[in-house]
């Protein structure tokens, strides 16, 4: 069989000697620092420079991004190493994308492109109606904004585009932290948000990530389904995610508690916003602190959810973050009642479900209380999950019945 031919004017990325190279035929993304020859001229590459990754024998896998300040030096953006990055290429992934989120959902409120799973490596986009915000956590997409725009303007007619610089992984690849808009405007102030028949609203520009966490809707609506008439603890709840999804559920009252008293405040306006209102209460504090003086008050719920920050997000951080997950279900399961709920969630993708799900009934166990693992929740479909990159399945949610 010939090898098929590229442009030799594009730069390589060789595959080390005896270097197996079949997970990247099978779909694996991302070539690692210690898999690359990192020779020189290599080395001396822009971040985000568009070139062919070889294997050891020369032969072409695709069109890679490479960034030699990063640990992951090359990422898959084509498997056709002649593909052309150009306003065309944009627009197709954006089509097949859309495509998707139609299908699944009646109105535009959700994650367009989630990265690696939508063919756009590093790249988030999430649509609050006419106006969507991108991390370009990759740099090779924030070198390329102006094809991206463009494609997007073209493939969806959103008028509001807002670059949000905030993502984590773009100070590992070398980029800046400073968020623009793209084209449009930004909006007046938050942008109400309609979803598992709760408002949410989403501060796109100086909230948290993208401003909404739309990843835990199936686990929202999970929560709403036993709510009736519950006393509902949200903590860690950011904007009311748990809390008021409970409410349209018919929960009996809900107190939502976060560090955040611009994240509450919002979470108010979204009780208001649903006639909730008499029915809401917030508590702002350290949320381990809370919980200790919950405990200590002998407050009691029927409903109880914690929704942490991401603990565990390196493999660095994942001793520290397990501890953490299990300090939280040590201090949420006695403010269950007996017969409660009790839902446990992790973003980190450096803590599998397996140690995830230990870690939290050791904390249910050293609480004194025994548990039934009802229902085990992930990312919503508008968070697509590449099956060989396990990192994409980040989002773990357990439900117990205590």
């Amino acid at each position: 069989m010939t090898a098929p031919s590229f442009s030799s004017d594009r730069p390589k990325l060789r595959m080390r000697p005896k270097t197996d190279a079949r997970r990247i035929r099978h779909g694996f993304p991302w070539i690692y620092g210690n898999e690359a020859v990192l020779d020189r001229r290599t080395k001396a590459l822009a971040p985000g420079t568009v070139g062919v990754l070889e294997d050891d024998s020369r032969a072409p896998l695709g069109l890679v991004a490479i960034n030699p300040l990063s640990k992951i030096v090359g990422r898959m953006l084509d498997r056709d190493p002649n593909a052309v990055l150009d306003q065309k290429w944009f627009e197709d992934r954006f089509a097949r994308a859309l495509a998707l989120r139609k299908t699944l959902f009646d109105a535009p409120f959700y994650r367009l492109v989630h990265a690696e799973a939508d063919g756009l490596p590093g790249v988030i986009i999430d649509r609050f109606g006419d106006t969507a915000v991108i991390q370009p956590n990759a740099a090779w997409a924030d070198n390329r904004l102006d094809d991206l725009v463009a494609a997007l303007q073209t493939v969806t007619r959103i008028p509001n585009l807002i670059k949000n610089a905030s993502g984590r992984t773009r100070a590992l690849e070398g980029l800046d932290d400073q968020n623009t808009v793209l084209a449009g405007r930004m909006p007046d102030g938050p942008l109400a948000v309609p979803m598992n028949e709760t408002t949410y609203f989403a501060d796109v520009a100086g909230g948290q990530k993208t401003g909404l966490f739309y990843d835990q809707r199936p686990n929202h609506a999970l929560a709403q389904s036993i709510a009736k008439g519950a006393r509902v603890l949200d903590v860690f709840s950011h904007v009311g995610g748990f809390g008021l999804a409970a409410l349209a559920g018919g929960a009996d009252r809900a107190l939502c508690v976060d560090g955040s008293a611009a994240a509450l405040a919002l979470a108010t306006a979204g009780a208001k916003a649903m006639g909730s209102a008499d029915r809401f209460e917030t508590r702002q504090g350290d949320a381990f602190e809370v919980l200790t003086a919950l405990q200590d008050e002998g407050a009691r719920f029927d409903v109880v959810i914690c929704d942490p920050p991401a603990f565990a997000p390196s493999k660095k951080s994942l001793d520290a973050g397990l501890r953490a997950y299990e300090r939280v279900a040590r201090l949420a399961a006695p403010l269950v009642d007996e017969g409660g709920f009790l839902g446990l969630c992790s973003c980190s993708h450096a803590a599998d479900l397996s140690k995830f799900r230990a870690a939290s009934v050791r904390g249910i166990g050293r609480a004194g209380r025994s548990a039934a693992l009802l229902h085990t929740g992930f990312a919503g479909p508008d968070h697509p999950q590449l099956p060989q990159l396990a990192e994409s399945g980040y989002l773990k949610a357990l439900f117990f019945r205590l």
